[in-house]
């Protein structure tokens, strides 16, 4: 056996634990009694240990370096080699006695923050946030000196290869100059016109299931390899053989519900169409959390929330809930689902505020790995930003900095990924767009199936054969910028 096909060997029985892992998480925020938390946390934590062992064998730097001298490697075996050495450089900078304590202090963190936000309830949290941020700053600086990186950065590189928060800076800066006034802008247009009507609820669940049901089916979402439950905070997981999404209903309002599903689909479809010959190695994996993020919202924000879908979708609204009269015309649902208001929660934002959320998010969050903000003192920068960015004030800190699990899982340096999807989601629809004539007619009449390909052929398929950028700029034509969103967004709020 050559030394890349050990190489090939090793990395499937880890990503073979890391799909172990990932079904647990979903049973946790979806399945688990509460009793079982300190079990899980142990399971998980065990098999965290175990893969890590995997990358740190002191054998596989050198069956990399062989593999790196050997000739006949074909593109996708280089790219995959390149992939391998990047996530062995990120596992070699962690102990595993450091690994066990951040997935012990997760679980115990994210566990916690679940009564938490229910009880609105901060002070129960500082304890077991200082200790997760603790042991975070610490993989944060080691993962740093051994990869030439700042803290932040460190943390940000494992859900987007690559990405630095300079580059971030001045993409969130410029949207943090553009969109105030946009936003002023946009309201004023919006009072200017007829308010749309509100839909008369209540909404039943079950209906709702069913309607978010029938509208994955109609993205192409393969139930045969997927399914639909409820959680506290909507997000997919599972496996690409075995999609997990979450969503969560109001009866007095279905269209949070419908959206988080529609957006959660998008996640899905990526995971679905990945390169089944890779399948377990790392070239084989989604190419970072930003280029996910804009399959996501590509679907639900470029597509779903347009007029030519809505006009597809409106009778099975309509159908759904039983439901007639002008508020369940297409038009009005369209000019709801466009509503742009500044709210608390950053999973029902508008798209024009949606950002600023982010950007709150990101500044916050890097102040904290800096050692610049204590977890006790969160909720006053939370809300000192809230009022600074969007003119609100939390009533508590279950609508302020209790909303999100991120922090409470660990997930330090994913926020930015949320708008770098955004940017991405509208230039590549933008680019399909032009590819695909007639691509509006399609959506209208509920037809998804030349804008996926579109999108597995260009994304999807090509799975982390190549970086973010190379991806995005082959399928657009160049390099991520905010134009195409800034376009989309005047188009849709101002025309």
């Amino acid at each position: 056996m050559s030394a890349y096909q050990e190489l090939e060997r090793r990395f499937a029985r880890h990503s073979q634990l890391r799909d172990v892992a990932a079904m647990l998480h979903w049973d946790t925020a979806v399945m688990m009694p509460p009793g079982g938390a300190e079990a899980r946390a142990g399971q998980l934590a065990t098999l965290d240990v175990v893969a890590h062992e995997i990358l740190i064998d002191p054998g596989l730097a050198a069956l990399i370096e062989e593999a790196s001298d050997a000739d006949g490697l074909d593109p996708w075996q280089g790219a995959n080699l390149s992939e391998m050495r990047r996530i062995w450089g990120h596992a070699n900078a962690v102990g595993s006695d450091l690994v066990a304590a951040l997935s012990r202090a997760s679980s115990a963190c994210e566990m916690a923050w679940r009564t938490a936000r229910q009880e609105n309830d901060f002070a129960s949290i500082i304890a077991p946030a200082e200790e997760l941020l603790a042991r975070l700053r610490e993989s944060a600086r080691a993962r740093g000196e051994k990869l030439g990186l700042g803290d932040y950065d460190a943390l940000l590189d494992q859900y987007e290869p690559g990405a630095r928060s300079a580059q971030i800076d001045t993409v969130l800066d410029d949207l943090a100059s553009f969109l105030p006034d946009f936003l002023e802008r946009v309201l004023a247009h919006q009072a200017d016109q007829p308010a749309p009507l509100a839909l008369e609820g209540p909404f039943d669940t079950g209906a709702q299931k069913k309607l978010c049901v029938a509208l994955m089916k109609t993205l192409g979402f393969d139930f045969s390899r997927g399914r639909l439950d409820v959680s506290h905070h909507p997000f997919c997981g599972g496996v690409p053989e075995d999609v997990r999404i979450t969503t969560r209903y109001d009866e007095k309002d279905f269209m949070p519900a419908m959206m988080a599903a529609l957006h959660e689909t998008g996640h899905a479809l990526y995971e679905q169409g990945l390169p089944d010959r890779w399948r377990h190695q790392p070239v084989g994996g989604a190419r970072g959390m930003g280029l996910h993020e804009s399959q996501s919202l590509l679907i639900e924000m470029q597509a779903c929330r347009g007029r030519e879908f809505l006009s597809f979708a409106a009778p099975m609204i309509r159908d759904a809930f039983g439901a007639d009269g002008e508020a369940w015309e297409a038009d009005n649902i369209y000019r709801l689902g466009i509503l742009v208001k500044p709210g608390m929660i950053r999973v029902d934002a508008d798209e024009v505020t949606y950002p600023l959320h982010v950007i709150l998010r990101y500044r916050l969050e890097k102040a904290m790995i800096a050692g610049d903000l204590a977890i006790k003192d969160l909720p006053g920068a939370w809300n000192d930003a809230m009022g600074e960015f969007l003119g609100l004030t939390p009533a508590n800190d279950a609508e302020g900095c209790l909303q999100d699990i991120h922090w409470y899982d660990g997930a330090y340096g994913y926020f930015p990924t949320y708008t770098l999807g955004a940017l991405a989601a509208a230039q590549l629809f933008e680019a399909a767009a032009d590819a695909l004539a007639g691509l509006g007619a399609d959506l209208a009449r509920g037809d998804f199936s030349r804008l996926i390909g579109w999108l597995k052929a260009n994304i999807h398929a090509k799975g982390s054969s190549l970086t973010s950028d190379e991806l995005i700029a082959a399928a657009t034509g160049r390099p991520l910028d905010s134009r195409a969103f800034k376009r989309h967004l005047e188009t849709r709020y101002l025309g």
